[in-house]
């Protein structure tokens, strides 16, 4: 058996509960993908995103929707070592990467910014919905699984002053026909950690300037943050963590002071006498 065939076996048997039966089951509650969608599933380099992939091979090698899926990995300006890295996971995987070029990383260490993550993040968002569009995809595939959504749910509460999460899927304001698509919202990184250990997989981490320079960014030191802060409160209670992320699903619009849609603000005051 060759080695993406123990690592699919493991998604199918081994993880089976936590990993795979939680991604078809994000796929069908929230209606990620249809009949004849043609998804671009974003590759980091990650364990996530690697994760990702195999599962979206399996459900269209298992599933009963017919899907297109090209596998991208937008090089941001990695290290020779990490490209190859890359690379090298994606051969022993058997998935049929596409690597484009950006120069991401240069303009973003030659910016003075407090927030190069956000900022980051921002232009990678621009160039995979413009690579998106070129290949012709109506959906983009990202890795974000259960711990960064709740990790983003306590930071909009903490530092945001507001109550919002991070959606399984939301349509593009600025490019037409383009959905953005999170079918990994139910799998807990705990579990993420456990299927790369059990394959022995190394995969990248973070290799950006940044972190090469140890410039830590505000934003990523806060989600250091929430990831213990979270970590302390499931020694509390094993439910806590689903209970954020529950929470979500459970706004009651009877017991909170005001409400905020399309840039909007209502207050409670603007219906209580009525």
């Amino acid at each position: 058996m060759e080695k993406y065939e123990e690592v699919e076996r493991s998604i199918i048997k081994k993880f089976r509960k936590e990993i795979w039966c939680k991604f078809t089951k994000a796929v069908r509650d929230f209606k990620l993908i249809n009949e004849n969608d043609k998804l671009m599933v974003c590759m980091s380099g990650g364990k996530d995103s690697f994760l990702l992939a195999k599962c979206i091979q399996e459900l269209k090698k298992h599933g009963k929707v017919h899907f297109d899926a090209k596998f991208v990995v937008m090089n941001p300006g990695y290290k020779k070592e990490n490209k190859d890295l890359i690379i090298s996971n994606s051969k022993l995987l058997n998935i049929p990467i596409e690597m484009f070029a950006t120069d991401i990383f240069d303009v973003v260490y030659s910016v003075p910014s407090k927030a190069p993550c956000y900022l980051c993040a921002r232009m990678r968002r621009g160039h995979l919905y413009n690579k998106a569009q070129e290949l012709g995809c109506n959906k983009i595939v990202l890795g974000h699984h259960f711990d960064d959504i709740i990790e983003t749910t306590l930071l909009s509460l903490f530092y945001g002053a507001e109550i919002k999460t991070m959606m399984p899927k939301l349509h593009s304001e600025n490019f037409a026909g383009l959905e953005l698509i999170r079918p990994m919202c139910y799998i807990k990184e705990a579990d993420i950690i456990s299927w790369r250990n059990y394959n022995e997989l190394k995969f990248l981490n973070c290799a950006c300037k940044f972190t090469e320079k140890c410039e830590i960014d505000e934003e990523a030191s806060k989600r250091k943050e929430m990831k213990k802060l979270i970590s302390e409160l499931r020694k509390k209670s094993l439910e806590i963590d689903r209970n954020i992320f529950k929470a979500m699903d459970n706004v009651n619009l009877e017991c909170v002071l005001g409400t905020k849609k399309d840039g909007e603000y209502k207050s409670f005051l603007d219906d209580y006498d009525k």
